[in-house]
C-alpha cells in the first residue's frame, strides 16, 4: 500500500517507506519498539510544551525526539540528548545554530504538472484513511501537487538548510512519462535562479544511449542548456522497466566513448549514472537488467576517461527490498556490502581517482531500516573512495523535506567497535572536516561553487527563507512513499 509516513526522520509510524525503485517490507520489530517508544514519548512532551503530537513533529524538539527513540533502540548511533527533545529553546538553538551550513543537495526532484504517474496520490490518501498521519486526514483528500514544483521549493529550500539543489530526472521511452521534460528542467533552473539572484540550482540533462538521435540531442544540449552535468540511467526506462530496450555499460567503448570525447571537450565533465536500487522483486521481473544495475562497468570508463568525474547515483546500494536485516548481516558477516562495496573498491583496484559516491536513497533507507548499516556504509564508502569524493543527495521531494536526512548525518557516527573491526574513521561533529566536505566541499568542487557559501547567505532566497521563518513558517518533516501495511 502506497502511504506517506509522518514526521521527523519518519518519527511517528516507523515504517520502510520506499519509492517507485523498490519494494517494502513490513514493519521490523526493532521499528515496532522504536514507535512505541517514541509515541509515549511524544506525547508525553507534546502535552508538557502545549502543543499536539502532529505540531510536536514538526519542531526541532520532535525531531530530536526520534533519534532520541532510535538510540535507545538500536544503540548510540546519534548524537542527541533527551534534554532536546524535553527543552523546545535548546532544541532550537542547536538547530539555528547550524541551519547556516553550507549543504548542496546533488540530488533532487519533483514532477511534471501533466504527469500520469499518479501513484503518489494515493500514499498519500491511504496514510490517512488509515490514520497513521492525522494530518491528512484533517487536510482532506490529497492531490499529485506535493511532488510538484511549488512545493518542491517549499520543502527544499524552504523547510531544509539545503541552500542549493540539483535537480534530476528520469527518461522513459513513453515520452509522457519523463519526471520532467528536458526543457522544463532548464526553465526551472533559470527560474529558481533569477529569483534568487544566485545559483541555487543546478540541472541535469538526461542522456540517453542507444535511442535514436541520442548524440545529437547532447550536440543540442551542449549548445542550448548548457547543462551542470549528465545523468544517465544504465538499465534504461526505470519507470517502465518492461519497456526499457535500450539499457548499456559505461564502458561499452563503442556506444559510450563518443558521448565522452564529446563532452570531454566541453568542459561540462560530471557523468552521473544511476546504480543499484534493484530490488529482488525487480530482479526476478527482469532479470534482463540486472547486469546493467551493478558497477561492474564503471572501473575501466573511468580509468579510460581521466578527465571526466564518474558520479556513481545511490552508491550502487544493493539492499532495498526485502528484510533490512539481511543488508546488516551481510555485513556482519562479511564486513562487505554488495554493490556499495564494490563501488569503494575501484580506486585502488583500478588506480584512479575520479569516481564519486552518491548517498540518495542510500542513507535514507539505511537511516529508517538499520542505522548501524547507515554507520558502516559511511565507513566503506570514506574507506574505499576517501571523504573527498562522497556527495550529499537525498532524493527529495521523494522522500519528503530533506531536513530529517540533514539532522541524520549531523548526528551520525560509526560506533566505536565498528571503526576497530574494519579500520574506519570516525565521522565526526557536523561541522568537522568528512561532514563538511560531504555535505558541500565535494560538490562545490565538483560545480564551481567554492565561494557559494557566503553569496547564498545574502541573495533574495536567504532573506525569503528569514521572513518564512519569522512568520511561523513549519517543517513538515516527512517521508513519502511505499510502505507495506501490516497484515
Amino acid at each position: 500500500t502506497r502511504v506517506r509516513s509522518s514526521a521527523a526522520s519518519d518519527v511517528y509510524k516507523r515504517q520502510i517507506v520506499s519509492s517507485d525503485e523498490y519494494l517494502p517490507f513490513p514493519q521490523t520489530a526493532q521499528q515496532r519498539e522504536v514507535e512505541a517508544r517514541l509515541k509515549e514519548m511524544s506525547g508525553a512532551l507534546a502535552k508538557r510544551q502545549g502543543l499536539s503530537r502532529r505540531r510536536f513533529f514538526q519542531t526541532a524538539a520532535g525531531m530530536a525526539a526520534s533519534f532520541v527513540a532510535m538510540n535507545q533502540v538500536f544503540g548510540r548511533l546519534f548524537e542527541v540528548s533527551e534534554a532536546e527533545a524535553a527543552t523546545p529553546e535548546l532544541a532550537q538553538a542547536l538547530a539555528a545554530a547550524k541551519s547556516g551550513q553550507m549543504v548542496i543537495d546533488g540530488h533532487t526532484h519533483f514532477l511534471r504538472d501533466d504527469t500520469r504517474l499518479n501513484g503518489f496520490v494515493a500514499m498519500r490518501n491511504a496514510v490517512g484513511k488509515t490514520g497513521w498521519n492525522k494530518q491528512l486526514t484533517d487536510e482532506g483528500e490529497q492531490t499529485i501537487d506535493k511532488l510538484k514544483f511549488n512545493n518542491y521549493v517549499k520543502e527544499v529550500y524552504m523547510d531544509s538548510d539545503t541552500k542549493v539543489a540539483l535537480l534530476s530526472n528520469s527518461p522513459s521511452e513513453v515520452p509522457e512519462d519523463w519526471f520532467i521534460p528536458q526543457e522544463q528542467v532548464f526553465a526551472t533552473r533559470e527560474k529558481i535562479n533569477n529569483e534568487a539572484g544566485s545559483r541555487r540550482m543546478l540541472a541535469h540533462f538526461t542522456f540517453t544511449p542507444g535511442w535514436p538521435g541520442w548524440l545529437d540531442k547532447v550536440d543540442e544540449a551542449i549548445e542550448r542548456f548548457k547543462p551542470d552535468s549528465w545523468k544517465g540511467y544504465t538499465v534504461g526506462d526505470n519507470t517502465h522497466k518492461d519497456k526499457a530496450s535500450h539499457p548499456w555499460h559505461a564502458d561499452d567503448e563503442k556506444l559510450m566513448y563518443p558521448f565522452y570525447e564529446r563532452i570531454a571537450k566541453t568542459g561540462i565533465k560530471n557523468v552521473c549514472i544511476h546504480k543499484g536500487l534493484f530490488a529482488p522483486g525487480v530482479e526476478k521481473n527482469f532479470p534482463n537488467l540486472r547486469p546493467y544495475a551493478d558497477v561492474s562497468d564503471i572501473g575501466k570508463a573511468a580509468k579510460d576517461w581521466p578527465q571526466l568525474n564518474f558520479l556513481v547515483y545511490h552508491s550502487a546500494y544493493r539492499w532495498v527490498g526485502g528484510n533490512p536485516a539481511d543488508g546488516m548481516a551481510e555485513f556482519d558477516q562479511t564486513g562487505r556490502s554488495s554493490w556499495t562495496s564494490d563501488l569503494a573498491d575501484i580506486p585502488e583496484k583500478y588506480g584512479v581517482n575520479n569516481v564519486y559516491g552518491d548517498l540518495g536513497q542510500l542513507f535514507a533507507w539505511t537511516a529508517v531500516a538499520q542505522p548501524r548499516l547507515a554507520a558502516a556504509l559511511m565507513g566503506i564508502l570514506v574507506k574505499g573512495l576517501g571523504p573527498d569524493r562522497i556527495l550529499w543527495g537525498t532524493d527529495a521531494v521523494w522522500t519528503g523535506a530533506p531536513q530529517w536526512q540533514i539532522e541524520g548525518l549531523r548526528r551520525l557516527e560509526i560506533p566505536e567497535d565498528m571503526q576497530k573491526a574494519h579500520g574506519f574513521k570516525p565521522l565526526g561533529p557536523a561541522d568537522a572536516p568528512l561532514k563538511t566536505a560531504v555535505f558541500s566541499g565535494n560538490s562545490a568542487r565538483l560545480y564551481g561553487l567554492d565561494k557559494h557559501a557566503e553569496i547564498v547567505r545574502h541573495d533574495r532566497f536567504a532573506a525569503l527563507k528569514a521572513e518564512y521563518e519569522a512568520a511561523g513558517g513549519a517543517r513538515s518533516n516527512l517521508r513519502y512513499g511505499y510502505v507495506a501495511r501490516p497484515a
